[in-house]
């Protein structure tokens, strides 16, 4: 029966991420890539001004019920850094080789734009709730914009899913696993209280997710890039050696080496693009949830704070993850997940600092990134059942990781976290397509100064615009 399923899910994973999907997530980055005019690149200093020189107007708006637009890139962050970034790494490298990194940083260019676009639609098509806060994203996204009330509905749904296994499963898993390997603690005894700290963390107001995630976020990742990059400076002299493997590997077939079974060009390109996006969920559709409670002046405005976040999370964090394992030949030891981020880290520090530095960065990581998707869960939650059902079925998202996360197949789940990607992702990419259009609106209207769909007028009168193809749902 086990069999029978796990061979159902991996028919369903290769259709799901067969070439027409890769080709079309990549065509939609490159589409919004190029009709921006490669903004990523030609509106640098206005990203930069957007992102790191906005932290005084922040602190400003801190008092407000509203998130910040740091506190909600923050939160952000929190849902996207985590095990994408070092087991989901690690295990793109054992399964797709050295040339799955190139791919991962071809999505992640491409991915700026992409993140960017699905942000500002959600902020321009976002609702005020009942309780007056804001909320948004892909569902409110596609039935304000385009009327397509089915599609709005699976992407729920398929949220769902990706919450309950990419967060509050894998990550409990990841962490269990990383502490029964260093410190064999009962992997329950973890998941237990991943539960209980993120419950008391989210059951709280929106802004003490933004206060949690700007204070945690900087600080777990500035201590886990001094780790990772003292094990890169070591082991400086084999980097000409994996740069040159990670580019001659992304176009042909790699034979095995150590316990790594060979790969083929065509698994490269697929672990290299589902792990990335499954890292900075670039067109997944979770970001624009928490962006679109954000207190911002303009959408396109806030928007940019995706390019900064891809390029943070994947050119950043994951290349520097990439290189640690690569370049102490971590890979011949067979491993793969967290256990070969392990095995590389042991090659400078002792087995004890290694478990401290790569066990405190991954619970850090995945709790931050539990905490993060909370949000994405709720909003999904309430677009389908109402606020008041989901008051008395929030707990459903604490226990599944409490259930199984501590003994699951890593591998198993993520082949169902793969799946609940691309459920998530096809009709988010569907409706960017669908409202180029409005995007393209927006970005002039800010860039030029004009601020004609400023928040404080679309908040006021609801968003005025819609999408190709829209109907009247």
């Amino acid at each position: 029966m086990t069999d029978t399923l796990l061979a159902t899910l991996a028919i369903i994973d290769s259709y799901l991420w067969g070439p027409w999907t890769m080709a079309f997530l990549a065509g939609v980055a490159v589409f919004f890539t190029v009709t921006s005019g490669v903004f990523q690149l030609t509106g640098f200093r206005y990203i930069l001004r957007s992102t790191v020189g906005c932290f005084a107007a922040s602190a400003d708006r801190s008092a407000r019920q509203q998130l910040t637009p740091f506190q909600a890139a923050a939160t952000s962050l929190a849902g996207t850094v985590g095990m994408g970034n070092m087991a989901g790494v690690a295990t793109a490298l054992s399964v797709g080789g050295a040339g799955a990194i190139f791919w991962m940083w071809v999505l992640a260019f491409f991915g700026m734009m992409s993140k960017t676009v699905e942000i500002t639609l959600g902020v321009y098509y976002r609702e005020r709730g009942a309780d007056g806060e804001f909320r948004g994203g892909p569902q409110s996204t596609i039935h304000r914009g385009l009327g397509w009330t089915p599609l709005a509905v699976l992407f729920s749904a398929g949220m769902l899913i990706n919450s309950v296994f990419a967060a509050s499963m894998l990550q409990s898993h990841t962490v269990g696993r990383a502490l029964l390997a260093s410190y064999d603690i009962n992997p329950y005894v973890v998941t237990g209280a991943m539960a209980v700290l993120t419950a008391l963390v989210v059951l709280g107001v929106l802004r003490r997710i933004g206060r949690f995630s700007e204070r945690l976020v900087p600080l777990m990742t500035v201590a886990y890039i001094i780790g990772a990059l003292v094990v890169v400076i070591v082991n400086a002299g084999a980097l000409p050696d994996v740069f040159g493997s990670i580019f001659s590997h992304a176009f042909s077939p790699v034979a095995g080496v150590g316990g790594v079974a060979g790969v083929a060009g065509s698994e490269a390109i697929k672990q290299g693009m589902a792990r990335g996006m499954l890292s900075n969920e670039a067109g997944m559709g979770t970001a624009p949830m928490v962006h679109a409670t954000a207190d911002t002046e303009h959408p396109f405005q806030q928007g940019v704070w995706g390019a900064f976040e891809v390029f943070f999370d994947t050119i950043v964090i994951c290349s520097i993850t990439a290189l640690a394992i690569l370049s102490t030949g971590a890979m011949a030891s067979g491993e793969s997940g967290i256990e070969l981020l392990l095995v590389a880290f042991s090659e400078v520090f002792s087995p004890s600092v290694a478990a401290l530095i790569v066990s405190g960065a991954i619970a850090t990581f995945c709790l931050s990134t539990q905490i993060g998707f909370y949000v994405y869960f709720e909003t999904s939650f309430v677009s389908l059942v109402g606020e008041g059902p989901f008051r008395v079925l929030r707990w459903v998202y604490f226990l599944p990781g409490i259930a199984v996360a501590g003994v699951a197949d890593v591998d198993r789940m993520w082949l169902v976290a793969n799946i609940a990607v691309a459920v998530t992702a096809i009709p988010n990419l569907l409706a960017m397509l669908s409202l180029s259009g409005v995007f393209r609106t927006l970005m002039r209207d800010e860039l030029s100064g004009e601020r004609a769909y400023a928040t404080a007028v679309m908040d006021r009168t609801g968003p005025m615009m819609r999408g190709y193809g829209a109907t009247g749902g």
